[in-house]
């Protein structure tokens, strides 16, 4: 029988690989869409649509956590912003673990781990941390190789393509790298 894993996702641009990855390794994938740290609520919901696209598109199951849960994360991370991410990892991460067990999965993982942007270090910390923490296996896979193979999947299905990572510093930083003015 194969494992049911919950495949955290935070747009579909990630997702598409990810899930041929862990379908090849035998995984019966289900997606969890639970992401309070993308804003504003326009780019949250552009990226959620763009999910619901490719969820449709690759017979994928999607799971969408109910509300928009942006004052939990702003509580975290305010006056920690050096450490947002590992906040966020926690925050995202924990939530997958936690639904992940209660739905009666054997293992989660995120689509975080195909991006060449995150801090793969602390994503695995993060992650074996809740899995003990939550009693559930965390599936790791370094993918960043194969991020431009999940763009060649999703290019042709015209979806929302974002700019940024999701949170209103990463918008910043982005931009504010190409401001000269200041």
């Amino acid at each position: 029988m194969m494992k049911k894993t919950l495949l955290h996702v935070c747009c579909a641009h990630c997702t598409a690989y990810t899930v041929e990855h862990w379908r090849q390794q035998g995984y019966d994938v289900s997606t969890f869409w639970y992401n309070p740290n993308i804003h504003p609520h326009s780019e949250h919901q552009n990226r959620l649509e763009s999910m619901e696209r490719l969820a449709e598109k690759m017979n994928l199951p999607l799971i969408i956590a109910e509300g928009y849960d942006m004052p939990e994360y702003f509580r975290r991370v305010a006056g920690k912003e050096e450490q947002r991410c590992q906040i966020c990892f926690e925050l995202r991460l924990g939530k997958t673990a936690e639904t992940a067990r209660e739905n009666g999965f054997d293992a989660f993982t995120t689509t975080l781990l195909i991006s060449p942007h995150q801090q793969h270090e602390i994503l695995l910390k993060t992650g074996k941390k809740i899995s003990g923490d939550q009693k559930i296996e965390f599936l790791y896979a370094d993918l960043r190789k194969r991020y431009s193979d999940s763009r060649h999947i999703t290019k042709p299905m015209d979806l929302y393509r974002q700019q940024y990572c999701g949170c209103v510093y990463s918008e910043w930083e982005r931009y504010a790298e190409r401001d000269t003015t200041g």
